[in-house]
């Protein structure tokens, strides 16, 4: 059996404290009873003494929530101490957490004490702590830019005064993965007494370097690490949780560690945290990112139609995330995952007619970042009438209009004998302007009884579907088209209806012959 990494969780105290964000005491208890089903080992619910609201949201998630440890931070205050321990008695297994700053600018600037003042300060308050529980952390702040002489000595001191878990604090982001694995290994060669205590490592973002710190410390003994849903925290945030957690798993056979994480929890953790904080999860963020499973590039979508795992070192289901692998049609997509997802639509089309529905697709594609089913849909549709009825076809529309001008239409039709035909034609608006320059054109002169346009997708690069109904002779015809140009599709529309029309006609012909 491989050795178990602990996992403390910080979204509630450390999350929120991200600009912007605040979580009610029901948002606090319902990310809680997550957690718990995520399987976090231990629940850091808040900072008590912060505010009177905070106190009652630790002290509900101490009461509600019994499948893991809960704790609550503490300045090495006795105050801020007792009000942790008022906060976390009710749970099934509280944990106080005391902290103070380490790093000879913060105790200068911020603490404005020395350094044997601080080792005395952080001396007593964990061994007030260790009065409530013997269950108390202790994190010497900014741990990263202290000297390790003096870090290694609080430590020490700490330990003996009750301290069962010693977090090292990557407080601003500073270190360097081979720098922070040189601490770690200093820390338990020096410090006597440091087999007596858990060590665990909190990491922060600001170099973008947290997650490979924190994989760095557990190489070299860390056995709990502090992370948060998503990433979220001060400044540029905190250790990923399902980033380490997904690390140690996918790659069990470098680590050789194991967690007692559910990840099939981890996506339903995830959109709870981003809803809750109001903060949006990136496209491309690792595991839980809009983006981490799906595919746009057409080598990688026929690679994974052949065998998921040759892009994909990680299942989606592992993660809980309902939709799974997903291929995206976009530009760079192939022939092959554009033919599969057409046969998942229900067309089973014949090579000449997935050729040019594939061409049609392409062009449209270079005009919308992505298409969905209703896209797909419209193109098809719009390009088989266009097959079925041949006849007429429209090379090239162009429109002037505007407030001061009078709409002017210029086409250029294939007639069908192949002949190229070119004319033009105002109108009372751009819509008009072209039927009357292809009723020049065609020769023809139906009757115009509907048009209407529709939105076949969302957004602003959005297909729009255009309808009509031409009447000849107490004969109706419709002719339909989508493109992300009104204008285009209109004049489509009325060419598919007039090819309409001629079919008729001919039809109607051969049977009085």
């Amino acid at each position: 059996m491989t050795e178990k990494i602990y996992i403390f969780d910080t979204t509630l105290r450390d999350g929120e404290q991200s600009a912007g964000v605040a979580f009610t005491p029901q948002e606090k208890l319902e990310i809680a009873r997550q957690l718990e089903r995520l399987g976090v080992d231990i629940i850091e619910a808040g900072f008590p003494c912060s505010t009177p609201g905070d106190l009652e949201a630790v002290q509900a998630v101490s009461r509600e929530v019994r499948g893991a440890t809960i704790a609550a931070l503490a300045r090495a205050v006795a105050g801020d101490i007792d009000t942790a321990w008022e906060a976390v008695k009710g749970a099934a297994d509280p944990r106080i957490h005391v902290f103070i700053n380490t790093s000879d600018i913060q105790m200068a600037h911020q603490l404005h004490k020395d350094r044997e003042q601080v080792l005395t300060q952080a001396e007593a308050m964990v061994r007030h702590a260790a009065k409530y529980t013997s269950n108390v952390e202790f994190s010497p702040m900014d741990a990263t830019r202290a000297d390790p002489r003096f870090v290694f000595d609080i430590v020490r001191r700490c330990i003996d005064a009750g301290a069962t878990t010693i977090n090292i604090p990557d407080s601003v982001g500073y270190a360097i993965p081979e720098e922070l694995g040189g601490l770690f290994r200093s820390l338990f060669e020096t410090v006597p007494n440091i087999h007596k205590a858990r060590v665990s490592f909190h990491g922060q973002n600001d170099l973008g370097l947290c997650t490979a710190n924190t994989l760095t410390a557990i190489q070299n003994g860390a056995r709990q690490v502090e992370v948060t849903i998503n990433g979220i925290g001060e400044r540029a945030g905190n250790t990923s949780l399902e980033e380490v957690v997904m690390a140690i798993k996918t790659r069990k056979d470098f680590f050789g560690f194991h967690t007692d994480i559910n990840t099939k929890e981890i996506w339903r953790a995830s959109k709870m945290v981003e809803t809750y904080s109001g903060m949006p999860i990136q496209w491309n963020k690792a595991i839980v990112g809009k983006n981490a499973f799906r595919h746009g590039s057409g080598i990688h979508q026929d690679g994974i139609l052949k065998l998921r795992e040759t892009w994909e070192i990680m299942d989606p289901a592992d993660i809980g995330i309902p939709q799974g692998t997903q291929l995206i049609l976009g530009k760079l997509s192939g022939r092959h995952a554009f033919k599969k997802h057409m046969e998942e639509m229900g067309y089973d089309l014949a090579e000449e007619e997935l050729s040019r529905v594939f061409a049609a697709f392409k062009e449209l594609a270079d005009k919308k970042v992505e298409l969905d089913d209703r896209d797909l849909e419209a193109i098809v549709n719009d390009n088989m009438r266009t097959s079925e009825h041949g006849g007429w076809r429209m090379e090239m529309v162009q429109v002037t209009a505007g407030d001061h001008s009078t709409p002017t239409a210029t086409l250029r039709l294939v007639d069908p004998d192949g002949t190229i035909r070119t004319d033009a034609a105002t109108g009372t608006g751009p819509v008009d302007a072209v039927y009357r320059a292809m009723n020049r054109i065609t020769g023809l002169t139906p009757s115009l009884t509907e048009f209407a346009v529709k939105s076949v997708t969302e957004g602003i690069d959005a297909q729009g579907e255009v309808t009509i109904r031409i009447e000849r002779d107490g004969h109706t015809f419709t002719g339909r088209s989508a493109d992300t140009d009104i204008i285009v599709a209109s004049a489509r529309a009325y060419v598919n209806a007039l090819n309409r029309m001629l079919t008729a006609q001919g039809r109607a012909a051969a049977q009085v012959g």
